[in-house]
């Protein structure tokens, strides 16, 4: 006989996150399922601030919109809310700031990939934020100093496009004007 694992909805979700044995977790609704999600390394914390501070500077400097960090959560349906490490929503998105998450996808969502995660669950991933309605995702690997990014082809298969440490990131239409050199996401590592 199956057993079937109960599928909650995001309002069960907020429950199930505001109850005292969870605080303090970061806690992800994927397709009804809460899943836990790992600490992240100091490395990864440092790349994703690294990118939501260019992010912010830029953002702000054109009143684009809002960078959300770690805490940022977005609804990408009724069973899903997951939270990047780093995303970008498009001001005219957002018709008020009160609430817990945001009820729509980022425009851009950033996820820097500790060792913990598997291919397949970073392509997934990717895919649910593009199937959502995000423009662009950035999936940085710190080990590899490059940067995945994936964005639907008119067809609307995924494309992806990695860019090493001599690239650039483009913030395209969404981002106007932004450019960020992939090498100054990685921070240098100290002299031994």
């Amino acid at each position: 006989m199956d057993v079937q694992e109960k599928l909650y909805t995001v309002a069960e979700y907020w429950e199930v996150t505001r109850q005292p044995e969870n605080e303090g977790k970061r806690l992800e609704l994927v397709e009804g399922v809460i899943i836990e999600m790992p600490p992240s390394s100091r490395l990864n914390t440092i790349i994703a601030m690294r990118i939501g501070h260019f992010l912010s500077s830029h953002v702000i400097e054109h009143d684009l919109g809002y960078v959300t960090g770690a805490d940022g959560g977005f609804e990408l349906g009724p069973r899903d809310v997951r939270i990047p490490d780093a995303a970008f929503i498009a001001k005219e998105r957002v018709p008020e700031l009160a609430g817990t998450t945001f009820p729509a996808a980022p425009d851009l969502a950033v996820e820097v990939v500790s060792p913990s995660e598997t291919p397949r669950s970073v392509l997934d991933k990717a895919r649910a934020y593009l199937a959502a309605g995000t423009r662009l995702v950035w999936v940085v690997y710190p080990e590899e100093r490059v940067v995945d990014v994936h964005r639907l082809s008119e067809d609307g298969s995924m494309n992806i496009q990695t860019i090493d440490a001599a690239g650039t990131l483009d913030g395209e239409d969404m981002l106007p004007g932004l450019t960020l050199r992939v090498r100054d996401v990685f921070p240098e590592a100290p002299a031994q």
